[in-house]
């Protein structure tokens, strides 16, 4: 029985240490610094972040690796004792409340879930961590995004589509004017091939409408909470520099910000991206 206990005991030590190994190759992992072509640690990388009023870190949304990467930045940027907080493209504003009872505690995970499901159709194992952590200490969440029913019409049928009534749940001076270079950025973000037409300026019409969106509700919050970074999370095709960023420059040109990619090789790699892209890429995330 003694010999069973030992082997018990030291199984999960093992475990214990094989699952802290894991997290500590989270730090060991290569940024690339699009601004000068140079590779460097996370720690360097984060230590520019912390100078900046907005991080956005891309994912793909099914990529759990994506996932940690942005729990480590959180986590790191938590861990300087910076006002931060944390903004989900996942979450529409009107659902802002129920963000505010998650991380209050006043919601419990069975009450919370439905939420979740509501706002978003990816498996919430994806997320779990992220919002578990920004739970338990206390990170103000930011429900980021617009009505799904306005995109999907946009998406559908295009901006123009959109009614009277429609428009003025809109910001003020919402517009689509969709460019060739965001459209050629947008293909390589999701990886799409051989879309085209109206269907495909629709579906950028309806990303660029949830990015200026989302950049007044960051702007918003930063107004009254000026000494906060916020850590944006959202798509790729959200996160890079010509997504929520262009409009926050437009909006607030000095408000300051950073923008962080995955790697995805043959779309968002050292190769394809520019300083107008994003400031980092990590290569090969975990």
């Amino acid at each position: 029985m003694k010999a069973l206990m030992k082997y018990k005991i030291l199984f999960i030590l093992l475990l214990f240490f094989a699952c802290s190994q894991t997290r500590t190759d989270a730090k060991q992992i290569t940024v690339y610094r699009v601004s000068d072509g140079k590779t460097i640690s996370f720690g360097q990388m984060v230590d520019d972040l912390k100078k900046t009023q907005l991080v956005f870190v891309g994912e793909t949304h099914n990529q759990e690796p994506h996932h940690r990467l942005q729990l480590d930045i959180i986590k790191a940027l938590h861990a300087s004792k910076k006002p931060m907080a944390a903004g989900f493209e996942m979450f529409v504003a009107d659902d802002q409340q129920f963000l505010d009872q998650w991380i209050s505690g006043r919601l419990s995970l069975d009450e919370f879930l439905p939420v979740y499901y509501r706002n978003w159709n990816f498996p919430w194992p994806l997320y779990k961590d992220i919002f578990l952590y920004i739970r338990d200490n206390k990170i103000p969440a930011l429900a980021l995004n617009v009505s799904p029913a306005i995109t999907q019409k946009v998406s559908r049928s295009g901006f123009a589509s959109l009614s009277e009534e429609e428009l003025k749940k809109l910001p003020p001076e919402t517009g689509c004017v969709v460019n060739e270079q965001y459209m050629q950025f947008i293909r390589r973000a999701y990886a799409m091939h051989g879309h085209g037409g109206k269907q495909f300026l629709f579906f950028c019409e309806a990303q660029l409408l949830w990015d200026q969106v989302m950049a007044r509700n960051l702007l918003e919050y930063l107004k009254k909470n000026p000494e906060s970074t916020i850590v944006a999370i959202a798509g790729n095709g959200h996160a890079w520099k010509r997504g929520i960023p262009e409009h926050i420059r437009s909006l607030s040109e000095k408000t300051s910000y950073k923008v962080v990619l995955p790697e995805i090789s043959g779309h968002i790699d050292p190769q394809h991206t520019t300083t107008g892209d994003a400031d980092y890429i990590i290569l090969h995330p975990y």
